[in-house]
C-alpha cells in the first residue's frame, strides 16, 4: 500500500500546529472526531423529530369557544382564578370581554363554575343581607334591603330570553302614621335587550306585574319600563279613550285573518291538491265600544188586560129638609117615636097589595122618569113618590192603571267584525291524456261554483254585513329555482378545503423533513455494511496507485504526507465506496 495515514501525534505539529482552545475550535475538533460527528448527528435527529412533533401538535390545536362574555370585572377575576386552580387552558377575546376555553370542555367548565356560584352577575341579591355588620343603623338596613330587592328583581327579569341585562330602581317612601301623608312606591326598569330581539306588549305587561307583585303596595300603574334605546315600553301614561291602535288589536286582526285563510285552504286543498290554492283575507274589525240605555213606554193595546194600580171612589149627597107641621114650639122638638112601619106596602089602585114583579115594574118606570098610567099597578105609588122632592147626589171614581215600560241597557263589546273580504286563487287542474302526457286545464263552471260555495261556508259569508268573495281560476307560474352556487363557492366546501389543505401541507412538510434531513442523518449514524471482495480491493489499490502517480512525477518515494492526504481525499470524493472497502481490508489484514 502506498497510502500512509499519520497518527494524531504527527498531524498536530506537521499540519495545523498549535491552535488556541476557543469554543469554535473545540466545536470544529469535535465535529472532525468520529464521536463528535455521531453526537452532532444524534442531536440533529432529535431536533428534527422535535420539529415534526411540534408541527403535528400545532395542526391539532384545540378549537376554543366562548365560556362567558359581558361579565363584570369581579366575576371575571373569580372565573380566571377558578380556571387556573383547575388547570384548564383559557384565553381572552373581544378585548377581554369574553373568556374562551377548549370547545370540548365548555359545558363541563360551565357546570363546575355554576357549582361555585359563578358568575354571580353585576346585581347583588339577598346574599348582601348575610354580611351585616354588628351595630348597623336602621337606615343602612333599609338601604341594603332595597338594594337586595332590586338585585333579585333584576335577576328575575334577566331570566327572560330576550333580556340581556336589567336594572331596577325602587322608590319606596318612608312609612307615615298619617293617612293623608302616605305615598305609594314607584319603580323604574331599564332593559338591555339582545341584538335583534324585541318584547311584545304581553311580555312587557308580565314584567310590570312581576315588579308590582314583588313590592308591597306597588301599583302596576306606577311601574315604568324603558329599553336601552330610551323607548318607553310600558303604556301607563297612555290617556284613557285614546283612539290609537294597540299592538294586541293588530295581533288579533292578523290572527283572525290567518285563521280564515287556514280554514279556506284546508277545505279546498283536498279537492285541488297541495300547493294549488292560495287565499287571502281582509277583516274590518270594529274596536270601538258602545253602551246604550233606553226606557220605552208603550200604550195599552187591550183595556181589559190592563193592570189596575189603584182605584179611588168618592160619593156625596147634599139634600135639604122642608118645613112641616104646626108652627110653634112643637116644631123645634124632636119627632115622637114611630108607631107604624116606616114603609107602607105598595097598593094597587084597587087597594090590593102589589106583587114583587109589580113593584119592580113600578120602580123601573120611576127610574125612567115616567109615571105609571092611572089604573095600572104602581100608579098610586108613583104619584106618591112624585110628590117627594129628589135629593142631589155626587159620585167620583178615580182608577190608575199600570203603564207599559221597557228599560234596556246594551253594551256592545269591542272586536266586532264589520266586513270581511276574501280572495281565492285556484290553479288549473292537471289532466293526463291518453298518450300519458299531463296538461293543465281550467276548472269547469260546476267545479268553480262548488269551490265558491265551500269558501263561503268556511269564511262565514254574510251578505247583509257587506262581505265580498272573489274566486279566480288561473294557472300558477312555475317557480324558478335559483341555480346552486359552484362547489368551490359553498361555505362548507371552503371550510373542508381549508382543513384538507392544512393536513396536506403538514404531510408535505413532514415528508420533506424526513427524506431530506432525518433519513440522511440516520443513514450516517447506521451505515449499511459493505461486502469486501478481492476485485473491489484490487480496484481501489489500482486507483490509489494511479492517483499517487499523478500527484508527483518523481515517483512514490518523493511523495510527502500532505500529498498522500490529498490523494486520499480526492479518492474519497470520487468513489467513497472504494475507500471504505480499502479501510475494511486494512482492518481485516491486521
Amino acid at each position: 500500500m502506498a497510502v500512509v495515514v499519520a497518527d494524531e501525534g504527527n498531524l498536530t505539529p506537521d499540519v495545523a500546529g498549535a491552535r488556541p482552545a476557543s469554543p469554535a475550535n473545540v466545536f470544529m475538533d469535535m465535529a472532525r472526531s468520529p464521536n463528535g460527528k455521531r453526537f452532532l448527528l444524534m442531536a440533529g435527529v432529535a431536533a428534527v423529530i422535535s420539529i415534526m412533533i411540534g408541527i403535528v401538535l400545532w395542526s391539532q390545536k384545540p378549537d376554543y369557544r366562548v365560556l362567558f362574555s359581558n361579565f363584570s370585572d369581579r366575576d371575571g377575576g373569580a372565573i380566571v382564578a377558578s380556571l387556573q386552580a383547575a388547570n384548564i387552558p383559557y384565553k381572552f377575546a373581544e378585548g377581554g370581554t369574553a373568556i374562551l376555553v377548549p370547545a370540548d370542555r365548555v359545558h363541563e367548565v360551565r357546570l363546575k363554575l355554576a357549582a361555585e356560584g359563578l358568575p354571580k352577575g353585576g346585581n347583588v341579591g339577598f346574599e348582601l343581607m348575610e354580611n351585616q355588620k354588628l351595630g348597623i343603623s336602621q337606615f343602612l338596613e333599609q338601604v341594603n334591603f332595597q338594594r337586595a330587592l332590586e338585585g333579585e328583581l333584576a335577576r328575575s327579569i334577566q331570566s327572560i330570553s330576550a333580556v340581556q341585562a336589567a336594572r331596577v330602581h325602587l322608590a319606596i317612601p318612608k312609612a307615615s302614621v298619617f293617612v293623608r301623608d302616605q305615598q305609594k312606591p314607584t319603580a323604574s326598569v331599564l332593559l338591555n335587550l339582545h341584538p335583534g330581539r324585541i318584547l311584545d306588549q304581553q311580555q312587557v305587561s308580565a314584567i310590570v306585574h312581576l315588579v308590582a307583585s314583588s313590592v308591597p303596595e306597588l301599583s302596576p300603574k306606577n311601574v315604568t319600563i324603558v329599553d336601552q334605546a330610551g323607548n318607553l315600553l310600558s303604556e301607563n301614561n297612555k290617556p284613557a279613550g285614546t283612539n290609537t291602535m294597540d299592538p294586541s288589536q293588530l295581533k288579533y286582526v292578523q290572527e283572525l285573518q290567518n285563521n280564515i285563510v287556514r280554514r279556506i285552504e284546508s277545505i279546498i286543498t283536498p279537492i285541488v291538491g297541495q300547493n294549488n290554492v292560495r287565499a287571502e283575507a281582509t277583516a274590518d274589525v270594529d274596536f270601538s265600544t258602545s253602551e246604550q240605555a233606553a226606557e220605552i213606554y208603550k200604550p195599552n193595546q187591550m183595556p181589559n188586560s190592563a193592570t189596575v194600580r189603584s182605584q179611588q171612589t168618592s160619593e156625596s149627597s147634599n139634600g135639604g129638609s122642608s118645613a112641616s107641621g104646626v108652627p110653634g114650639s112643637l116644631t123645634n122638638q124632636p119627632a115622637p117615636s114611630a108607631t107604624a112601619p116606616l114603609t107602607a106596602p105598595q097598593l094597587n089602585p084597587d087597594g090590593t097589595p102589589m106583587t114583587p114583579a109589580q113593584q119592580a115594574a113600578a120602580q123601573a118606570a120611576q127610574a125612567q122618569g115616567g109615571q105609571a098610567a092611572p089604573g095600572t099597578p104602581g100608579a098610586a105609588a108613583a104619584a106618591a113618590n112624585a110628590q117627594t122632592p129628589a135629593t142631589p147626589t155626587q159620585r167620583d171614581v178615580t182608577t190608575n192603571y199600570e203603564v207599559d215600560k221597557t228599560v234596556r241597557y246594551v253594551q256592545q263589546p269591542m272586536g266586532g267584525l264589520k266586513r270581511l273580504s276574501v280572495a281565492v286563487v285556484v290553479n288549473y287542474k292537471r289532466v293526463t291524456g291518453k298518450d300519458g302526457k299531463s296538461s293543465l286545464q281550467p276548472l269547469s263552471d260546476a267545479e268553480k261554483a262548488q269551490i265558491t260555495d265551500l269558501v263561503r261556508e268556511a269564511m262565514g259569508y254574510n251578505k247583509d254585513r257587506g262581505d265580498t268573495l272573489n274566486v279566480v281560476n288561473s294557472p300558477f307560474a312555475t317557480a324558478h329555482e335559483e341555480p346552486l352556487p359552484p362547489l368551490w363557492k359553498r361555505p362548507e366546501m371552503i371550510d373542508m378545503a381549508i382543513q384538507a389543505a392544512k393536513y396536506v401541507l403538514l404531510g408535505i412538510v413532514l415528508l420533506i423533513l424526513y427524506r431530506k434531513v432525518l433519513r440522511p442523518m440516520l443513514n450516517k449514524l447506521n451505515p449499511e455494511p459493505l461486502s469486501l471482495t478481492d476485485e473491489t480491493a484490487g480496484e481501489g489499490a489500482e486507483k490509489v496507485q494511479e492517483i499517487e502517480q499523478d500527484l508527483g512525477p518523481m515517483g512514490v518515494q518523493q511523495h510527502t504526507y500532505q500529498q498522500n492526504l490529498e490523494a486520499a481525499k480526492q479518492l474519497a470524493r470520487q468513489d467513497p465506496k472504494v475507500v471504505a472497502n480499502i479501510v475494511k481490508a486494512w482492518v481485516g489484514n491486521d
